[in-house]
C-alpha cells in the first residue's frame, strides 16, 4: 500500500478514537456493560450536575419505568423518566428514547421542581406526577389518590435506597418523603392528597 493509503488509514483511526472519546460517558469507574449500567451512570452523573439526591432520581426511575428506556405509556410518556412531548420540548430533549437525553431532561425538571417548591421534595415529586400548576394552586390541599400513591411509592424506593447506601437507620432520622408515618402534622399533610380524581399531568 502506498503512502497515501497509509495516511488515510491513520486519519480514519484518529477520527474513530476521537468519536469514542467524544461520546464516552463522563463518569469514573468501569465502562457500563448493560443498558441498566449505562442508565445508572447517567442518573448518578446528572444527579450530581443538578444537585438532586441520587437516590431520589433512582427512585423516580424505579417507579416511572422500572429502568426500561423504551417504555411508552398509554398517554405517550416515553423513556426512563417518562417524559411527555411538551416537557421534553421545554427541556431541549430531542430524542426521548435516548438514555442520556431522557435522564438529563427528567433530572433537570425534577431539580427545577425542587427549587420551585423551596426544597419540599414531597411537593416536587407530586408535581412531577401531576404537573406543577396543579400542585402550585393547591399545594398539600391538592386531592388525588393516584398522586398520593405515586409519592408513597417513590418515597418507599427512596428510603430503601438510602438505607442500602448507609447500611442502617442509626442517626438518619426520618427519610420518608411523606413525613412521619406514625402520626403528626407531616403524616396528616401527606394524606391530604389521598382522595379525589386525577387530571392530566405533565406526563399524561
Amino acid at each position: 500500500m502506498g503512502r497515501g493509503g497509509c495516511d488515510l488509514r491513520l486519519r480514519y483511526a484518529a477520527y474513530t478514537v476521537a468519536l469514542v472519546m467524544l461520546w464516552a460517558p463522563p463518569v469514573r469507574g468501569a465502562e457500563p456493560r448493560t443498558l441498566a449500567d449505562l442508565s445508572a451512570q447517567w442518573a448518578a452523573y446528572y444527579a450530581a450536575v443538578y444537585h438532586v439526591p441520587e437516590e431520589l432520581v433512582d427512585a423516580i426511575i424505579d417507579v416511572e419505568s422500572g429502568w426500561n428506556p423504551y417504555v411508552v405509556s398509554d398517554k405517550g410518556a416515553v423513556g426512563l423518566m417518562q417524559l411527555m412531548p411538551e416537557t421534553a420540548y421545554r427541556l431541549g430533549v430531542r430524542n426521548r428514547f435516548e438514555i442520556r437525553e431522557n435522564i438529563r431532561g427528567g433530572v433537570a425538571y425534577l431539580a427545577w421542581l425542587i427549587r420551585l417548591f423551596r426544597g419540599n421534595m414531597r411537593l416536587a415529586v407530586a408535581a412531577y406526577y401531576a404537573g406543577e400548576q396543579r400542585i402550585l394552586l393547591r399545594n398539600l390541599a391538592y386531592s388525588s389518590h393516584e398522586t398520593y400513591e405515586y409519592v408513597r411509592r417513590v418515597a418507599a424506593f427512596y428510603r430503601a435506597r438510602r438505607l442500602a447506601e448507609v447500611g442502617n437507620e442509626s442517626g438518619l432520622g426520618n427519610l420518608s418523603l411523606l413525613g412521619n408515618q406514625r402520626g403528626g402534622s407531616d403524616h396528616r399533610a401527606a394524606h391530604s392528597v389521598e382522595t379525589g380524581s386525577r387530571r392530566a399531568s405533565h406526563r399524561r
